[in-house]
């Protein structure tokens, strides 16, 4: 394992850790319609890019060089799937709609065995299955799913969510050659994208200042610089290690909220938590004999 594809691992991990700060900074920016939140969030996931344009001596000219292609496949990653995952949230039942949302890691792992050179193994099933089953106990807090007939285009919507994300970051891992930077065009995009949503299926609401700066922080982070990193991640890293590992992102999400005092610790997270952190081990069994080497030799 070379150096580049360590970081890369590295990256991707640093992208589940801001995933994870999610929910708590949703929570803090209060009655935000999604779309508005998402217009703002991506507008501030913007000037990273522009930021990151100037440092490495590039313009908005050179957004222009990307291929049209390449910018539908970014808007289809990052609008699609939060379009979606959204319409999902609204028709069914949360718990139910965000169960079949994080598919989106399994069929990453899945989605990988059809790339080049890209080997499934054993442990790289088990590990996403048992992080899979960790999910299930998240998000149902233990309890029963129930899928009613009634929710099904919920139902559809998350499913096309999760297979929207995963395909996008297999897709991505294609596009070596297209310089990470590119992601500054995709999050513009998708700003203006959601500005159109939002005005034709919101109320616009006023934000006080705690939810603005929890707006920002979002774009700063899981809602925005994350897709920077993660970019970086699948086109450098192992992609199927990142798929399981990306089960974290719930798990700690929870975990924070706990810290905060938003939620309460329960026999449910403390499950989910062990099937989890033992999945995104079998997973990365490759991973962590390049760490303890690694640390053995320092």
């Amino acid at each position: 394992m070379n150096n580049t594809h360590m970081k890369g691992n590295i990256f991707g991990l640093f992208t589940i850790l801001l995933w994870s700060s999610l929910a708590l900074f949703t929570v803090l920016s209060g009655s935000i319609p999604p779309f508005q939140l998402l217009t703002i969030s991506f507008f501030i996931a913007s000037f990273i890019g522009l930021v990151m344009l100037k440092k490495q001596k590039k313009s908005i000219k050179d957004l222009f060089k990307i291929p049209l292609k390449v910018y539908f496949i970014g808007v289809y990653g990052l609008f699609g799937y939060h379009f979606f995952y959204f319409v999902a949230i609204k028709n069914a039942p949360a718990v139910e709609a965000n169960l079949l949302n994080y598919l989106w890691p399994l069929l990453i792992v899945i989605f990988s065995a059809f790339l080049p050179n890209e080997k499934l193994k054993w442990y790289h099933v088990l590990g996403t299955f048992l992080a899979l089953i960790g999910a299930f106990l998240l998000v149902s807090k233990g309890g029963k799913l129930e899928f009613e007939e009634e929710y099904t285009f919920g139902y559809i919507s998350a499913l096309i969510a999760a297979f929207i994300w995963s395909s996008y970051s297999v897709i991505s891992k294609t596009l070596k050659a297209i310089p990470t930077y590119a992601v500054t065009g995709f999050c513009l995009l998708t700003a203006f994208l959601s500005l159109l949503a939002h005005l034709a299926l919101e109320q616009t609401v006023i934000p006080s200042s705690t939810q603005v700066l929890a707006s920002i922080m979002l774009g700063l982070g899981p809602v925005g610089g994350a897709f920077y990193l993660w970019d970086f991640a699948v086109k450098n890293g192992d992609i199927k290690i990142l798929g399981s590992l990306s089960y974290l992102a719930p798990l700690l999400s929870t975990l924070i909220l706990v810290f905060m005092g938003v939620a309460s610790m329960t026999t449910a997270i403390a499950l989910a938590c062990g099937f989890i952190i033992a999945g995104s081990i079998i997973s990365s069994k490759e991973y962590m004999k390049v760490l303890t080497k690694f640390f053995v030799k320092s």
